[in-house]
């Protein structure tokens, strides 16, 4: 997340404050799994809170981090520029080439947590979330979306192969 959070926001034009609070939010946006894997966003908070005010950041720039991290959870919301650019780093990979050697890490971790059964439940739960997924920066509706919609299409044609 951190190295596309970054590609977006040069593309974006993020720079200065703005960046480094970009950075670090990336950073900490999953530290959260290690706490509390059901609600990683706030627990990842948390942990902003706890730790940077230490290394100098002021509580604007803990509450400016915490909202971009609570963004990403899904549904995402991003309510800022900076928000948009971490929630389209977060699913970067909809659009890229490894998407189905993600997605299938992304499978087996749910089939080992019972979460679903089979391929076939796998492949209607990513058609319904590409579906319903937009991304929010230019940069990567440009970049990103192309590639997400031919992934759309070969698992809506995989779905109907395989009812």
């Amino acid at each position: 997340v951190y190295a596309s959070a970054i590609t977006i926001a040069e593309e974006e034009g993020i720079k200065g404050d703005d960046l480094v609070l970009l950075k670090t939010a990336a950073l900490y946006h999953d530290s959260g799994f290690l706490l509390d894997p059901s609600d990683h966003e706030a627990a990842s908070c948390r942990l902003v809170q706890q730790h940077l005010p230490r290394f100098g950041y002021t509580a604007d720039h803990v509450d400016r981090i915490c909202n971009m991290i609570l963004s990403t959870k899904v549904p995402q919301r991003a309510m800022d520029p900076l928000s948009g650019v971490l929630c389209d780093a977060d699913l970067d990979y909809l659009g890229r080439e490894d998407f189905f050697m993600v997605g299938d890490r992304l499978y087996h971790e749910m089939r080992t947590t019972g979460a679903l059964h089979n391929r076939w439940e796998w492949n209607r739960l990513q058609e319904g979330f590409l579906s319903a997924h937009t991304y929010y920066t230019r940069s990567s509706r440009l970049h990103r979306e192309p590639k997400k919609q031919k992934h759309l299409a070969w698992i809506r044609q995989w779905l109907i192969d395989n009812p």
